[in-house]
Order: C-alpha cells, then structure tokens, then sequence
C-alpha cells in the first residue's frame, strides 16, 4: 500500500502538467497575498519564483524537466506581449499628443540607464564580460540574452540581471516616483517601462490605463533600440 501510494505521489510530481500547475498555483497566491496586504515586498514575481523553487527542490524536479513542462507558457509570452498593443492603441490620441516628449525621454532616459550601469559596474570592478552581460538589463529577457551575446556576454546571466532589475523597478520605483513628485501618468509610465521593462509596465497598469500605455511604450521602443544600437555603440568604442 505504501509502494503504490508513493508511485501515486511520483506520477503526479512528474506529470507533464505539474509544471504548469505549480507555476500558476504559486503565482495566484502570492498574487492574492499582494492584492489584500498591498506591501510592496509581496511582489508577486519574486515571491512565486522563490516559492516555485522551493517546491521544485522539494519534490525533487530538475530544472530540465520542470522547463519541458511549462513550454506552453514560453510560448504564451508572445501573445501576452503582444497583448500590451491593447493599452497603446485605446491611448493612441494621448501618445500622438506627447509625442516628442516621449521620444526625448526614451533617448536620453535608455542611454543614461544603460550608460550609468556601465560606469558603475566599471568603477566597482568588473571585467569586460560582466559589463557586456549587464548593459541590456533594462529590456526583456529574449532581447536581453540575444543583445548580450552579441556583444559579449553571458546570455543566462543576463537574464538573471534582468529579472534583478525588473523585480527592484517594481518594488521600489513607484514610491520612489511618489517621493520625487512625478505624479503625470506617462512620466511615471515612461520611468517605469524604461528601467523595469515588463515587470515596470505590470505595476504601471495597476495604476491607471494611461500610465500602463506609456510603460508598454517605452518598455518596447526600449527594446529595439537597445537591440539596434546598443551593438552598434559597443563595436564602435571597442
């Protein structure tokens, strides 16, 4: 009886779908916990990535199995991105209306972002194949590992760093907007989008529409001028 209920425990752990149901389980109750506490250290990404690896290190599921299982939710990231398209177009007149503030913001706003990192983490030391593995941190992880391999990096490593930046840019960046007086919806839409990519933007969105319209904004010209130019800049002053 013993043997049979243990091979039962076993065939759940490792049934293609226990993947995906861990995943969305921990996020639905950290979310939960966030939702009702509002405490900005519940961050629902952070949270249920920890929690997810507990249970993955408890039931003793590697990571190549458990990345076999959810595969569909990879795949679903495309479409939830694309999903963003949504906020833009019902604020299309608003974007159109701040449209050379928006571009001036992301110039100089993606530079200074990607510049700063790049002086400190020189400054604190690190060798050239760190500092090409964290310029990209501030877009997705696919534009971020594909960026940071052309340019010398480590593609898993940045995604970690992104993940990091993402994460922080959640936590701390609203209130820290709060406590500078950026009250403007695509102010903090912009600083949001542009320093904490699609983590920024999901925090953006609880705000208001209008702010979660300019994260998606600069969140994806972000992207594909770090994906253009951060290459180019690189092999330029290499």
């Amino acid at each position: 009886m013993m043997l049979d209920w243990q091979g039962a425990v076993q065939a759940v752990i490792h049934h293609p779908l226990f993947g995906i149901g861990i995943t969305l389980g921990a996020y639905q109750l950290v979310l939960a916990g966030y939702e009702k506490t509002r405490w900005i250290f519940l961050q629902p990404v952070l949270l249920s990535m920890l929690l997810l690896v507990a249970v993955l290190v408890v039931c003793g599921i590697s990571y190549a199995e458990y990345r076999k299982s959810t595969e569909i939710l990879g795949i679903l990231l495309g479409p939830a991105t694309v999903a963003l398209a949504v906020p833009l177009f019902l604020n299309l007149r608003r974007i159109r209306q701040l449209l050379w503030p928006t571009l001036i913001t992301l110039g100089l706003g993606g530079l200074f972002a990607t510049a700063l990192c790049l002086l400190l983490g020189r400054w604190l030391g690190a060798d050239h194949m760190i500092l090409m593995t964290m310029a990209p941190k501030s877009v997705t992880s696919p534009i971020a590992m594909l960026v940071a391999e052309q340019i010398g990096g480590v593609a898993a490593l940045a995604a970690v760093f992104v993940l990091i930046t993402g994460v922080i840019g959640g936590i701390f960046g609203p209130g820290l907007l709060s406590l500078l007086g950026v009250d403007h919806p695509a102010a903090r839409g912009m600083a949001l989008g542009l320093n904490a990519h699609a983590v920024g933007t999901s925090v953006a969105l609880q705000e208001s529409e209008e702010t979660g319209a300019f994260a998606a904004l600069a969140m994806s010209l972000m992207g594909v001028g770090t994906a253009v130019f951060l290459p180019l800049a690189i092999s330029a002053f290499a």
